[in-house]
């Protein structure tokens, strides 16, 4: 819902930048090699949302579930870990690097003052680089995600749906909040090599956030493009090679309707929460052989450019629960890629399990046929 509305926005105001700006810089191009590298899923150890967290219940059975999953039926090297407890990345990332697993950390720290964001990477950078020196599989850290919009002093608002409202009614001189996130990056990025010795990265909005990629060892793009052509999609990203750096795709997917592709990013905001239930209008199609079909053509385009790593976002959704009710089918508007059934439908803070969705089978396939 949070990126939905804010890409939303953006549109409306006419914010949003080519490929070519968020990614423009040094003219030479990268270098272009066959296949991904890295061939991951991205996993939320529980992120807060306005002081919800998106993983209420944790279990570290149920950890160990999902990352044998990971490893042994969807057939990744590699998993990104992102969310707001440290001690949970912590635990995630030491699961996924025991098993072999490349590791991306991502710490989320949403609507709290810069210094704390900062302190925050600063935890979660010193103990990347324990991991770091203890376990052979690489381990790289991604410094935030899409500061734009979730941390504050960029854009007007205390909190990341004020900064959305901000964007939808005020004017304002885009310039001054990219030179804002410019200097928040460059902080973040000298506070990631103090404590961090491996290769460090930052989740960009594709399309919106112009990034100075010299800071960073990869270019990382959460990119939710739509296009019908490969090509397109390839003319799309071909500029983030002027930077001469490997690519990882941070993010990428679609929600699980018929339609979802086509609204990228803001896919999950089909949903009215005014409701007393959280409900799905009418006119909506669950369609999971959309949403497979969707990831397994992006992460052929992702191979055929030959980028370091792409993760579809993301293995599950906690907060997303499918429902035999189409009203009340949340995963509809998820991104998962395994539909999470509650035990109690209603309770965020239920124990749930979980059932792979066609998608999962979409890319265990296309990962099992690369590892060949």
């Amino acid at each position: 819902m949070s990126r939905a509305e804010f890409l939303r926005g953006a549109a409306a105001a006419g914010l949003l930048a080519s490929t070519a700006a968020l990614v423009g810089g040094p003219a030479e191009a990268g270098p272009r090699k066959r296949g991904l590298t890295y061939r991951g899923v991205t996993y939320d150890t529980g992120t807060a949302f306005l002081g919800a967290l998106t993983r209420p219940w944790w279990s570290g059975s149920m950890l160990a579930h999902d990352l044998r999953a990971i490893d042994e039926r969807l057939h990744c090297n590699a998993v990104t870990v992102f969310g707001t407890h440290v001690g949970r990345l912590v635990q995630a990332a030491t699961g996924a690097l025991r098993r072999g697993l490349q590791v991306t950390i991502q710490p989320r720290l949403f609507d709290r003052p810069q210094e704390e964001i900062l302190a925050h990477l600063a935890r979660t950078a010193r103990e990347a680089e324990r991991l770091r020196r203890r376990y052979e599989p690489e381990v790289i850290l991604a410094v935030g995600c899409e500061y734009l919009l979730f941390a504050p002093g960029i854009v007007p608002g205390d909190t990341f749906l004020d900064r959305i409202r901000y964007l939808h009614e005020e004017e304002y001189d885009f310039a001054v909040f990219l030179q804002r996130l410019d200097a928040l990056l460059e902080s973040a990025a000298a506070v990631a090599r103090r404590h961090f010795g491996g290769r460090i990265t930052y989740g960009a909005i594709a399309g919106v956030e112009t990034i100075d990629w010299t800071r960073f060892d990869i270019v990382g793009l959460d990119y939710y493009d739509y296009h019908e052509d490969a090509a397109d999609h390839a003319a799309a990203l071909a500029p983030a090679r002027r930077w001469g750096k490997p690519i990882m795709i941070l993010e990428f997917g679609c929600c699980t309707y018929e339609g979802a592709p086509e609204r990228g990013g803001e896919g999950w905001d089909i949903v009215d929460w005014e409701s007393p239930v959280p409900t799905i209008p009418e006119g909506y199609v669950r369609s999971e052989r959309v949403q497979a079909d969707h990831l397994a053509r992006m992460l052929d385009v992702f191979e055929a450019e030959g980028f370091l790593g792409a993760s579809p976002y993301t293995f599950v959704m906690a907060d997303s629960p499918h429902s035999p009710d189409p009203r009340y089918d949340l995963d509809m508007a998820g991104f998962g890629l395994v539909k999470v059934i509650r035990r109690d439908h209603l309770d965020p803070a239920s124990p749930y399990r979980w059932e792979p969705k066609l998608s999962f089978h979409a890319v265990a396939r296309h990962n099992l046929t690369r590892r060949r």
